[in-house]
């Protein structure tokens, strides 16, 4: 799939701010006044960051309001719902711990229950296409979630958290890169024609390129990928691993979420270009 910056920004921001409003709606971390201003504004922020970067992938953005009316039956549209929802359910504890030195518990309770089932919704968008089997696997919603936690734990100062969610992520980056499917099908299995032998196109369905090309077949080389993999582990689990543990207080946990961001950024750049729509097997056959 082609790796579109807006749905790259969409899927990072938005995990680290729900993540975010998770802990502070739970109360692990309790700030009040200015600091809980700073910090509730971090995550709502980062959320409607997010959510306004996978609004101008539309191609008719000023329609984004019209993904609330599918619910039923879209899991996108089940996550702008949830979205909304949550940022409403956590707004009376974010207005009472800045402005009334207080906040409401039951507020923050529901905020933090709402905020990774979000996250799961999210990753539900990918995971549910059986037309791309890497997505199309248990790996993708809990690296989703993973990410989200290890990461709102490292922007709400939670040492320990983090270093529990950062494990996690670890282990299941590892999963989705080496258990997950490449691909469905085949020629021969597509086809049915394998046991006559080698099944090849006759010839290209096409002489040009066009839309399917263009947003569902992208192509990564296996070294740039592979390459790519140790750099997003190694930003995004290990540097800040190393961090928190030699690194004490304030300055390895903001040494971390330095290192965290920008591995997430890579390892969601190779979530969409490793990722291999089954259309692409029209096209380019079993080349690999």
């Amino acid at each position: 799939m082609h790796p579109a910056p807006s749905l790259i920004v969409f899927t990072t921001l938005s995990g680290l701010g729900f993540g975010l409003l998770f802990f502070l709606g739970l109360g692990l971390r309790a700030p009040l006044g200015w600091l809980a201003f700073l910090w509730f504004g971090l995550g709502y922020g980062l959320v409607c960051a997010g959510l306004a970067a996978s609004a101008f992938h539309l191609g008719r953005p000023e329609r984004a309001l019209r993904a609330f009316s599918q619910w039923r039956t879209s899991w996108l549209s089940r996550e702008a719902v949830l979205a909304a929802v949550t940022l409403l359910a956590l707004a009376p504890h974010a207005f009472g711990s800045v402005f009334l030195g207080a906040g409401v518990p039951w507020s923050g309770l529901a905020g933090a229950v709402l905020a990774p089932v979000t996250v799961l919704a999210t990753a539900m968008i990918y995971a549910q296409l059986r037309t791309v089997p890497r997505w199309h696997h248990w790996s993708t919603p809990v690296v989703f979630l993973a990410a989200s936690l290890a990461g709102g734990a490292l922007l709400a100062g939670l040492c320990w958290p983090a270093m529990a969610g950062l494990v996690a992520l670890g282990a299941a980056l590892l999963a989705q890169w080496w258990l997950a499917p490449r691909r469905a099908a085949t020629l021969a299995s597509a086809t049915g024609l394998g046991v006559r032998g080698t099944v090849r196109p006759f010839e290209a369905p096409h002489t040009g390129g066009n839309y399917l090309l263009r947003e569902m077949v992208y192509r990564v080389g296996r070294r740039r990928a592979a390459s790519l993999r140790r750099v997003a582990f190694t930003g995004a689990v290990l540097g800040p691993l190393v961090s928190l543990l030699l690194l004490p207080g304030v300055a390895g946990l903001v040494l971390a979420a330095a290192l965290h961001v920008p591995g997430m950024l890579a390892a969601r750049w190779l979530f969409f270009a490793e990722a291999e729509h089954v259309v692409g097997l029209y096209y380019h056959g079993d080349r690999g």
